[in-house]
C-alpha cells in the first residue's frame, strides 16, 4: 500500500534528510587514497549513532555494514571491507539512516583521483539523468512519466540503465510502495501529493546486464565496465516536488 505522510511525518523525513546529508558530508573529510571501505562504514556507523539516528541497512535481511560502498564495476551493495581506495576508483556510497523511525535515503559516486573523460561523463551524467527524473515529479504525475525521463536522458549520453533495481517509496519502512524504475515499464501509478520517493538511478558505461556475487550482495556489471549511481528522497508536493537529500 502506498503511505502518504502527515505533516508530522514530512517534518521527520526533513530531518532524517538532514543527518543523511551531514553524514556525507563527514565521510568527505575522509574519502581519500588509502583508506579502506571498512573504515569509512565505521566513520559513518559512528557519526550516525552520534546524532541518534539508527543505519537503516546494518542487518537489514542479513546485510553485515551500516553503509554500501560499491566501486568501479560495482553497481550497488558493495560490503565494506579491507579493500583500499586507489587512485583512479570511482566509489558510490549508498547511506540509509533512520531518524525516530522514518528513513532517508541517498548515493553520491565519488570520483577520486585521475579518470578518463568517459568515467568522468558517466558520473556526472548518472547525476544529471536524477534531476531529468525529478523534474517530472508533482502530484497527478505518473510514475512512468519519471522512468522515461531517466532512460531518455541515459540512452541520448550512451549509456545502459540497469533495470533488475530501482527506486521505491521510502517512510517507516526503508523500501515502501511504488518501485520507481529508471527505465519505461509502462508503470501507470499515480503520484499524490504527500508521498515521498527514492529516486535513483543506476547507469552503466558498458551492457546493462549485471549479476551478483557470491556474497550474495554485490551485483558487478557483466562486461566489468564503471557503473554510477546517484540517489536522492524525494517529498511530492502539488506543483512538484522538494529533494529532502541535498542536490549536490
Amino acid at each position: 500500500m502506498i503511505s502518504i505522510k502527515s505533516s508530522r511525518e514530512i517534518a521527520l523525513m526533513k530531518e532524517a534528510g538532514q543527518y543523511n546529508m551531514a553524514t556525507f558530508r563527514e565521510l568527505e573529510k575522509h574519502l581519500k587514497v588509502g583508506i579502506t571501505t571498512k573504515e569509512l562504514d565505521k566513520i559513518a556507523h559512528d557519526f550516525i549513532i552520534k546524532n541518534g539516528c539508527v543505519p537503516s541497512c546494518l542487518g537489514y535481511e542479513g546485510y553485515p555494514a551500516s553503509i554500501c560502498i560499491s566501486i568501479n564495476d560495482e553497481v550497488v551493495h558493495g560490503i565494506p571491507s579491507k579493500r583500499k581506495i586507489k587512485n583512479g576508483d570511482i566509489v558510490s556510497i549508498d547511506l540509509v539512516l533512520a531518524y525516530k523511525g522514518y528513513h532517508a535515503d541517498a548515493t553520491r559516486t565519488y570520483i577520486i583521483g585521475d579518470v578518463s573523460k568517459e568515467v568522468e561523463d558517466l558520473v556526472k551524467n548518472t547525476r544529471l539523468a536524477f534531476f531529468e527524473g525529478v523534474k517530472q515529479v508533482k502530484d497527478g504525475a505518473r510514475v512512468k512519466d519519471i522512468s522515461i525521463a531517466i532512460e531518455k536522458y541515459a540512452h541520448d549520453h550512451g549509456l545502459s540503465v540497469v533495470e533488475e533495481l530501482c527506486g521505491h517509496g521510502i517512510g517507516l519502512e526503508m523500501h515502501e510502495e511504488p518501485d520507481i524504475p529508471n527505465f519505461n515499464d509502462n508503470n501507470n501509478t499515480r503520484l499524490k501529493e504527500g508521498m515521498v520517493i527514492a529516486i535513483e538511478p543506476m547507469l552503466n558505461l558498458g551492457s546493462k546486464e549485471v549479476y551478483v556475487l557470491d556474497d550474495d550482495w554485490t551485483v558487478k556489471t557483466v562486461d566489468g565496465k564503471p557503473s554510477s549511481h546517484y540517489e536522492n528522497t524525494v517529498l511530492v508536493t502539488k506543483d512538484g516536488y522538494e529533494i529532502l537529500t541535498g542536490d549536490d
